[in-house]
């Protein structure tokens, strides 16, 4: 998806400060999204790529007028009403308005302390096309749904430094059309292939990017 979310490469946004001891929440409201996002995938409506392609699909001037947890908030609220767990007069109000669906799977406290990070890696039915130190050329693709291949790397000349084994494919999980899990690899790009003749020699830029964006160079 060609959205204001993928910024790598642009201008005009000023210089990225690290803020010194920066707190995990800077607001408490903060740690209640985030829990209300973790308990919320139990019931298994969606999957963590939906819920990045929910946010990359809010309105550019919402997005840049937002933070960071602002952003999966206004995500929530878009997922929750498209698979009709709320309406919209209950986030409006914030309020239960009527009963909601019965769900195949409840958050329950005692669940927390079993959470645990996914587990995306999947078993392959075929053999993985590229080895170390392969040359390839990322496709040029503009997607209106959810892809991990950024905008800047498309189209581009990099070399395979690892596979990273084969994992649920993003861009097909996130539009509902099932894992198609792919080979993954990590791909190293010459600065200058990337930015341009201009740009420090010196610097080299790796990304992770699954097999079907690649072809042999």
């Amino acid at each position: 998806m060609n959205s204001i979310h993928d910024m790598g490469g642009m201008h005009g946004f000023g210089p990225v400060v690290p803020e010194v001891n920066e707190p995990v929440f800077h607001e408490k409201w903060e740690g209640r999204v985030m829990a209300l996002q973790r308990s919320l995938g139990v019931a298994g409506l969606w999957t963590i790529d939906m819920s990045r392609a929910a946010q990359e699909a809010l309105p550019p001037q919402r997005y840049l007028a937002a933070s960071y947890y602002e952003r999966w908030l206004m995500g929530l609220e878009e997922r929750v009403m498209q698979f009709d767990l709320v309406s919209p007069d209950e986030i409006e109000t914030g309020h239960s308005l009527r009963p909601g669906p019965t769900l195949k799977r409840i958050f329950k406290p005692a669940d927390a302390d079993k959470m645990n990070r996914g587990n995306y890696a999947r078993p392959s039915s075929a053999s993985a096309i590229f080895a170390p130190g392969d040359r390839v050329r990322t496709t040029n693709i503009n997607p209106v749904t959810h892809t991990r291949l950024p905008r800047y790397a498309r189209d581009k000349v990099g070399v395979v430094e690892a596979v990273r084994g084969c994992h649920v494919f993003p861009d097909k999980v996130a539009i509902g059309e099932g894992e198609d899990p792919q080979w993954l690899y990590t791909l190293v790009f010459s600065g200058r292939e990337l930015w341009g003749e201009e740009y420090d020699p010196s610097i080299s830029v790796s990304i992770e990017a699954f097999e079907p964006y690649l072809r042999p160079e």
